[in-house]
């Protein structure tokens, strides 16, 4: 059975783990893919440290993954919940909140290009007929990033995917026998529901942190290229303007380095948040 694992094991090895390794090397070195590399230590990341844009593009993509990620996860449960029960039109209504995830991200963003333009867009045109404020999304730094966290809400149909496959876990027994105890259905969720649901949003916090962290290349690279004022110049535009604008790929796989680094960081602190990495020896 073992030796079933071996291509992916392979792939990984050549796709994954070599290109991270090479990445790591490249980092201290500077290289212009013309030259060969010269080795510069930790140049590379006292130059970004010192940058004032790669220091604003790592604020920007934290204050991105702090709204983004709880707002993914958290509508990906409420969805979950109401979607679970069978029948034709849930089952409908489950493939209506899939369908986005399945749209190229070019596509996706020029959709919501359209969607976000202040002159004749229909989001302005709903709020206008409503009486609300009709912001100028991608043309104002705030709302420029409030717009890229509204555009990754679209796209929770997998996160919802999974928890209802972890609600189909529950025993429907734990449900039955709390019923006959008198619990509500707010008990039903906060004793029941929600522990035994815990792993499974476990898993889909580190995978939408990710995933929010690199995915926002497209969006940004389609919709703003960074604007306005640098507000939407995340990790991965920054990284990509380093490597094939200026041709700095050492910069570029520093860059890269500090999104690894982020990442471990943020998943490292919400291990620790929730306490995975203690344990209760039973003598």
């Amino acid at each position: 059975m073992r030796l079933f694992l071996l291509p992916f094991l392979l792939g990984s090895l050549l796709l994954i783990v070599l290109p991270a390794l090479i990445t790591v090397g490249v980092a201290f070195t500077k290289y212009n893919a013309i030259q060969p590399p010269v080795w510069v230590g930790l140049d590379n990341f006292r130059t970004l440290w010192n940058s004032p844009l790669a220091r604003l593009s790592l604020r920007s993509s934290l204050q991105f993954i702090f709204l983004a990620v709880p707002l993914r996860v958290l509508g990906a449960l409420a969805l979950a919940m109401l979607l679970q029960p069978a029948g034709r039109l849930f089952g409908s209504l489950r493939a209506a909140v899939y369908l986005p995830t399945i749209i190229p991200e070019g596509a996706f963003a020029l959709i919501f290009l359209w969607i976000l333009n202040p002159l004749y867009g229909p989001l302005n045109a709903v709020l206008g007929g409503l009486g609300l404020p009709t912001p100028d999304w991608l043309l104002n730094p705030t709302t420029a990033r409030l717009s890229f966290v509204l555009m990754a809400l679209f796209t929770i149909g997998e996160g919802m995917v999974v928890l209802l496959v972890g609600l189909k876990t529950i025993p429907k027994v734990y449900y039955e026998v709390a019923k006959v105890d008198g619990a509500g259905a707010w008990q039903l969720f906060w004793r029941i529901t929600l522990p035994l649901l815990t792993p499974w949003l476990l898993v889909l916090t580190f995978r939408d942190i990710v995933v929010s962290l690199q995915n926002t290349f497209t969006p940004s690279f389609v919709m703003t290229y960074g604007g306005p004022y640098y507000a939407t110049t995340f990790i991965p535009l920054l990284l990509f303007e380093l490597a094939f604008d200026l041709f700095d790929f050492g910069a570029a796989a520093a860059m890269m380095v500090v999104m690894y680094i982020l990442t471990g960081l943020l998943v490292i602190g919400i291990i620790n948040l929730v306490g995975l990495n203690t344990r209760d020896d039973v003598i």
